[in-house]
């Protein structure tokens, strides 16, 4: 770990694990596209934009009624469901015998550890019969 940290023989001051790019970003592609600063655009270029493409009539919003957006949630529900890939009966039955050797084994560690400390509590504070 410390050889890979030390600096070059020949004196050059980059460290052996640092990566360098040393070739410059001058492409003719990248010059096309704005550049970003992160900043937020104002108001009013945010109002004019959204002026311009705002439906006018109601129909045109695609608000739908609640029946409506019942509906489409069920519809894509079952579609959803049918991009599901469904176990085999075989993998069904394996799942099923893990899941209830799993839940076996706790249920006995749980009982055990149960009973243990059961035995501990009577043994240091008493039987009170």
């Amino acid at each position: 770990m410390a050889d890979n940290k030390r600096r070059d023989d020949d004196g050059d001051d980059r460290l052996d694990d640092e990566i360098v790019d040393d070739v410059a970003d001058d492409d003719a592609s990248g010059a096309d596209e704005p550049v970003s600063r992160g900043g937020t655009a104002t108001r009013s270029r945010a109002r004019a934009e959204s002026a311009d493409s705002r439906p006018t009539t109601r129909s045109e919003t695609g608000r739908v009624g609640v029946f409506g957006r019942v509906a489409r949630f069920f519809r894509e529900v079952v579609a959803e469901l049918r991009k599901v890939i469904w176990p085999t009966r075989k993998e069904l039955l394996t799942y099923t015998a893990v899941v209830v050797a799993f839940v076996a084994v706790m249920l006995t560690i749980v009982g055990v550890l149960d009973f243990g400390f059961a035995k501990v509590v009577l043994f240091v504070f008493g039987n009170s019969d």
